[in-house]
């Protein structure tokens, strides 16, 4: 059921999700959790697809803002869509005029009582997501640096901004190459002198995948530029002088190579946003382990490495969160 509303009111809305809700014959409850995604109009429609699909693993109401003119007349329009695509709710919101400066007071009386609230940023990633009017109503703010012109020094902004609670696409979609790194090292080994990261040009995935090992295993590692897609390679180097790689080139499958070890194929592809943003709604809690990457990438990959954890092969194999977790690495 979609209901279109001009010119309206939160209470309007409200009345209309009732209304939708009593028609389709659905549950008044049920709902996990507020999505509330923050973009244009060009990329709602990508944004609202992706959440409408994680909402198949997360049922939860969608909550779209999209700022329109900012010289014009306060006014509201909404679409509300009950039961098209997937089992939650959306409501897409248009804002203009002053409405825009006060999004959250719009977004407030629409979010699920009593249910956690997740903001999400598909676009350029805000100076400091916290102090934004709809990343103060969340428990968790999702941002995603590779939308920026230059995501590396998002990176760095973000770190300095960064309160409990959020979190960057670029950092999961590593969580693949981080559960498979993490399974090598928890596996008797060699010491580990020295890693490298191989990547497409200003990917922030990359920097922090290097972060990561760098924090965790306290040992100097590198980026290099590669021609893509995305992360193309991890290359360990051991002290006695046999390197471990992992090598992926099209984007799919990975070479997991090893010394005195025949090499093995592993699945690795590059995910959807919506596989990204229902792995992120897996957890609400803070991440502790993004902050130290990303604290890590924001002081700069030639600096001396401080490790996190004694480096130890169960230290440098902490399981990463949502092993199995994916713009794209």
């Amino acid at each position: 059921m979609n209901i279109d509303l001009a010119n309206t009111t939160t209470r309007k809305i409200q009345d209309a999700l009732s209304a939708a809700r009593h028609r389709m014959g659905g549950p008044a409850t049920g709902k996990v959790l507020t999505l509330v995604i923050y973009t244009d109009e060009a990329a709602q429609y990508d944004a609202v697809r992706a959440s409408t699909e994680a909402a198949r693993e997360h049922p939860c109401r969608i909550i779209a803002v999209i700022a329109r003119h900012a010289n014009g007349e306060p006014r509201l329009d909404a679409e509300v869509r009950v039961g098209e695509t997937g089992p939650g709710e959306t409501v897409i919101l248009r804002l203009y005029g002053q409405l825009i400066e006060h999004s959250d007071s719009v977004v407030l009386p629409l979010l699920v009582p009593d249910t956690p609230v997740v903001t999400w940023w598909p676009g350029v990633a805000p100076r400091k997501p916290a102090d934004e009017p709809l990343g103060a109503l969340a428990q968790r703010r999702v941002t995603d640096a590779k939308g920026s012109t230059d995501p590396i020094d998002t990176l760095t902004r973000l770190a300095g901004a960064y309160v409990p609670g959020d979190t960057d696409f670029a950092w999961t979609r590593i969580t693949p190459w981080r559960s498979l790194l993490a399974a090598i090292l928890d596996q008797p080994r060699e010491d580990i002198t020295g890693a490298i990261v191989e990547a497409e040009p200003q990917n922030p995935s990359a920097a922090l995948l290097a972060s990561w090992l760098s924090v965790r295993l306290a040992i100097p590692c590198a980026v290099t530029e590669s021609h893509g897609p995305g992360i193309t390679a991890v290359r360990l180097t051991t002290t006695n002088g046999g390197d471990v790689a992992i090598t992926r080139p099209d984007g799919r499958v990975a070479t997991l190579s090893r010394p005195d070890q025949p090499d093995r194929q592993v699945a690795l592809h590059r995910r959807p946003t919506s596989e990204l943003l229902a792995e992120e709604l897996r957890r609400l809690d803070p991440d502790e382990v993004y902050r130290e990457a990303v604290l890590r990438c924001a002081k700069g990959l030639d600096e001396p490495a401080e490790a996190a954890a004694p480096a130890t092969a169960p230290a440098a194999a902490k399981a990463p969160r949502g092993a199995g977790r994916g713009k794209k690495s």
